[in-house]
């Protein structure tokens, strides 16, 4: 993998090549000449393997080649392959994602739907208030809540993630899970029930109820699907902030997932395993919304129409 013009690895390429130079002119003592010398191969070596002395243009060529092909590089902390640390951290990252997700739409739809149905009633004007506490809650605050109380007080929960098998991984992500997937319920019940009042106003509503349909077939079976839109769309969007999310609740939780990771990677400098997982969370982030365009045409038909 290259690095791709680093200004701290030119500076420091460039020093080590002054010194190679002192040696070879014989201006540095004898003394340090054998240290020195040792320095220098690991220079040439170092650059030959980023193809530091290539232009830039030539070693972005190579990096995307190398990306392509998915040769991340090796990490500095261990000399061990990037790829192969991402495939070790990235299930537990994923399950942890998808759980989350997952709580935050079970939780929305039937907390939106209710608040729809009773808009503007103290159901509704509750819910409202629940779901503005909950958006300026922080993760890391209300992680720290839940796992104090669930966890370590009340003991529900397991204060530490676990992996003897399948089962006690699940049941150990559950908080992280509810912490990130929270906040994120309370943005998505807040724009299906804007989207599902503006719904039930529209003709062919007016027209089931005439019909004699029930409420809940109304609600569900014609309501819903077009009032998805909007949450559909910040499905997409969110997952940047989910993996945001799970830098800190992956720390509070103990996981060793891919938010771990790149923690640990920045604190120590490990460039390759840095740049390598920013371009997976870019890419994924493009694939999702990629996605969520193809799955608006499904939610509404009227889409492939235009």
């Amino acid at each position: 993998m290259n690095l791709l013009g680093d200004p701290l690895v030119n500076v420091v390429g460039v020093l080590a090549e002054l010194d190679c130079e002192g040696i070879e002119a014989g201006l540095v003592e004898d003394t340090t000449v054998d240290a020195a010398s040792r320095d220098c191969d690991t220079v040439a070596a170092a650059r030959d393997q980023y193809h530091l002395d290539q232009p830039v243009p030539v070693r972005y060529v190579l990096w995307v080649g190398d990306l392509i092909t998915g040769d991340f590089g090796t990490s500095f902390q261990n000399d061990q392959p990037v790829s192969q640390v991402i495939r070790e951290k990235l299930p537990e990252t994923l399950i942890l994602l998808t759980m989350a997700q997952i709580v935050s739409l079970g939780v929305a739809i039937p907390w939106g739907v209710i608040a729809a149905y009773r808009a503007n009633r103290a159901f509704d004007r509750g819910s409202t208030v629940a779901s503005f506490g909950l958006l300026s809650v922080p993760n890391f605050a209300l992680g720290v809540v839940l796992l104090y109380l669930l966890a370590l007080r009340w003991q529900v929960f397991p204060s530490a993630y676990e992996s003897d098998n399948l089962g006690a991984l699940v049941f150990s992500m559950v908080l992280p899970a509810v912490t990130l997937g929270l906040p994120l319920a309370a943005s998505y019940q807040r724009l299906l029930r804007t989207d599902l009042i503006t719904t039930l106003q529209e003709d062919f509503v007016h027209m089931a109820r005439a019909k004699g349909l029930p409420p809940l077939r109304i609600m569900f079976r014609h309501a819903l699907r077009p009032s998805m839109f909007s949450v559909v769309t910040v499905f997409g969007v969110s997952t940047g902030a989910l993996i945001g999310g799970s830098l800190v609740v992956e720390q509070i939780f103990g996981i060793p997932g891919i938010g771990r990771e790149i923690v640990t990677a920045v604190v120590r400098d490990d460039f390759p395993v840095v740049l390598a997982i920013v371009m997976l969370v870019a890419c994924t982030f493009v694939v999702l919304n990629f996605l969520v365009d193809l799955l608006y045409s499904w939610l509404d038909p009227r889409v492939r129409a235009r």
